[in-house]
């Protein structure tokens, strides 16, 4: 086969290049610097740049990405990330997990919006967390607007005087929400936030975020530290995320992106029940973002074929979900088909994964403030090893491959007098070990929590 060399579109800088390996390394997705490793999936982000674009416009929408053993679901998740907080979207990544749910009796829905709120995002603050940063920044914006309207200064508004006139702002906000659900509540813990902010109190402060990230358990805490009479349960709280994307759009951001990624764990549920309820809420989402009853907000999913297909315990099941999910033989059409709910993800290339080895080759010098060079023979010779180890057409994953590559990376550096074919010969040499699959990804197995 005749490779090519490639180089970076972008130029990877020393922080990035950082992130990037040392994720790498572990076998996990890098949150930042995603641009640089993304290859062979052209169409599916120009579908979800135009998506973000309709989003914007106060649509909503909400995908399935479906794909095999190693197929990618959590980095295409994690590029829909990168690109979103590109373009100003507020942003969160959640793994589903046996303790976080979609519907739940005993807090586990409720956990899982917490996450979901310590996990927001934005353009400048990508390290999550990002909730206090975004409520003060609405508390500085209505003092500014105020400041212009009162030609006064903007510390005198942030002042005991004028606490009253930020209020009904923040009440004229919350109350404009199409969705009504926790509007109020909302709004009202807000009011106690800046309440706090102009006079220092730091537990109002404290008790307001609180109640925005589902910590307050019980009504009758709420109304003793907030005044408020309702509490994010695991019964309400997704209308507080449609509140908030509503929000979030008011304070000038693009929308918000939710991902969730590892749906396989609603699909380990041991309890049928369980599991049509979980799925019963999917639904719902799904006939509410595709009706347009919610204001910009893209929910996307990264599920395994069994997950979304499977007859007896995936999505399917649920009959009236299953419609609408499509036929799972259309996911295996030759056709490019990026308008549809439910999308594939194909297996990189070949020549997909030797592009990405390329440019892994820079971001390591990068990173290393090395200058090893690897010839287009030498990539070429990895390749062919470990397409020839037993087992690699069932279960080599691109995460394998790049981890093993990485650690050749740092033989050669650690070895600059030995000859790098040596180096590459003896990892694949007579004695190496069939591919077997990743113990990481167990997406297709059955597990009883």
């Amino acid at each position: 086969m005749q490779w090519r060399r490639l180089t970076l579109k972008n130029k990877v800088n020393k922080k990035e290049a950082v992130t990037i390996i040392s994720a790498l390394e572990s076998g996990v997705v890098p949150v930042k610097g995603i641009r640089h490793l993304l290859v062979g999936r052209n169409d599916e982000v120009n579908e979800v740049v135009r998506t973000l674009e309709r989003i914007e416009e106060g649509e909503s929408d909400i995908r399935f990405w479906v794909g095999d053993f190693g197929s990618g679901k959590s980095f295409m998740l994690r590029t829909i990330e990168s690109i979103a907080l590109q373009k100003n979207f507020v942003v969160s990544t959640v793994d589903l997990t046996p303790t976080r749910r979609f519907v739940a009796s005993d807090g586990k829905a409720r956990a899982l919006y917490t996450e979901i709120i310590d996990n927001l995002m934005i353009q400048t603050s990508q390290n999550g967390n990002a909730l206090k940063t975004i409520i003060e920044e609405w508390i500085h914006k209505l003092a500014s607007e105020m400041a212009s309207e009162e030609n006064v200064s903007i510390n005198k508004i942030l002042t005991p005087k004028y606490q009253r006139n930020i209020e009904n702002k923040i009440i004229a906000v919350s109350s404009s929400f199409s969705s009504v659900g926790l509007s109020f509540e909302l709004g009202s813990s807000v009011i106690k936030y800046y309440e706090g902010f102009i006079t220092g109190d730091q537990i109002l402060m404290l008790n307001a975020l609180r109640w925005i990230r589902g910590d307050i358990e019980t009504k009758t805490e709420a109304k003793k530290t907030l005044g408020i009479n309702k509490i994010i349960n695991d019964d309400n709280w997704f209308d507080a995320i449609k509140n908030l994307s509503e929000l979030f759009s008011s304070l000038g951001y693009a929308g918000f992106v939710l991902n969730f990624d590892e749906s396989v764990n609603l699909y380990k549920l041991p309890m049928r029940q369980t599991r049509e309820r979980n799925y019963e809420k999917i639904l719902n989402i799904y006939n509410e973002c595709k009706s347009n009853q919610i204001k910009h907000l893209f929910v996307n999913f990264g599920a395994t074929r069994k997950t979304v297909f499977d007859d007896d315990r995936g999505m399917a099941s649920y009959g009236a979900l299953k419609t609408r999910l499509g036929d799972e033989h259309s996911m295996d059409s030759q056709f490019v088909n990026t308008n549809r709910t439910v999308l594939p993800l194909k297996p990189l290339s070949n020549e997909d994964i030797f592009t990405l080895l390329n440019q892994l080759v820079v971001i390591y010098n990068t990173d290393q403030n090395e200058s090893i060079d690897l010839s287009l023979e030498h990539i070429s010779l990895y390749m062919e090893e470990q397409l020839n180890r037993p087992g690699a057409d069932e279960f080599l994953t691109p995460r394998a491959v790049i981890k093993d590559f990485i650690e050749i990376l740092a033989i050669i550096k650690q070895n600059p007098t030995v000859e790098i074919s040596m180096i590459i010969l003896q990892k694949f040499g007579k004695n190496s070990l069939p591919v077997e699959k990743d113990d990481d990804n167990l997406d297709d197995d059955i597990e009883v929590f």
